[in-house]
């Protein structure tokens, strides 16, 4: 395994653990970004992330929640359930930014839902 992911994953365990569930997706992004800072994860918050279409630039961005360690794409949500739609987000954004990890992480369920992704170049 990676040991960021295993930092973020429980970091995010944490703010699951203290918060439970119930909350805005920004109160856990909040929450998350002070505990990154309490355990030294270097991390980027609502990351802008240039859509490109036949190599044109497009005027709408995407925000990503965090990136950690300049390299790990995390997205947060806070739904009841996560699924296909979702994990094609983090995939797609792994595409736009060229980095090769990411993570879903879901604070919306009963316990923390994690889903990690690795795009082979």
């Amino acid at each position: 395994g990676d040991p960021r992911t295993y930092q973020i994953i429980g970091a995010a365990m944490e703010v699951h653990r203290t918060l439970h569930r119930g909350y805005l997706e920004r109160i856990y992004c909040d929450a998350l970004a002070i505990e990154f800072e309490l355990r030294g994860i270097p991390f980027t918050r609502d990351a802008t992330c240039q859509l490109v279409y036949k190599n044109r630039p497009l005027t709408g961005h995407h925000r990503l929640d965090f990136v950690c360690f300049d390299e790990v794409v995390v997205e947060i949500k806070a739904q009841s359930s996560i699924g296909p739609a979702e994990e094609a987000q983090v995939l797609n954004y792994l595409a736009l930014t060229q980095k090769r990890i990411g993570l879903l992480l879901n604070f919306g369920e009963r316990s923390l839902v994690q889903k990690r992704f690795i795009l082979d170049p």
